[in-house]
């Protein structure tokens, strides 16, 4: 897994650096194949915004949020891509379980 974190008008600490993997890791983990993370940490004017794009088998899941707080807005967009990641692993799962559905049922015995 690669993970790119960048800053437009804010620097990225190594504080910052350890709190967005630390949270990306919890998110992750509902998830087996991702292949690469990242994310934008930007301030305009008083808002402070954190994006990211989780690219995963065949899609890519983007998130972003805004708050005051520059670690409030890394809270809200994990909140956010973690409920798209798990909504994606129980789409992926669904169609599993669909196609078994749909055979004669001496054939799903044998599986």
């Amino acid at each position: 897994m690669n993970l790119t974190i960048t800053g437009h008008h804010v620097e990225v600490t190594p504080a910052i650096r350890d709190y967005v993997s630390g949270k990306l890791e919890k998110a992750v983990r509902h998830a087996d194949d991702v292949t690469s993370i990242g994310v934008i940490l930007s301030v305009e004017k008083l808002r402070q915004k954190a994006e990211v794009t989780i690219r995963v088998k065949g899609k890519d899941i983007f998130a972003e949020s805004q708050d005051e707080n520059l670690y409030a807005a890394i809270d809200l967009m994990i909140d956010k891509v973690d409920r798209q990641i798990v909504k994606y692993k129980q789409k992926s799962r669904g169609h599993d379980h669909e196609a078994l559905k749909h055979q004669p049922a001496s054939e799903a015995a044998e599986q």
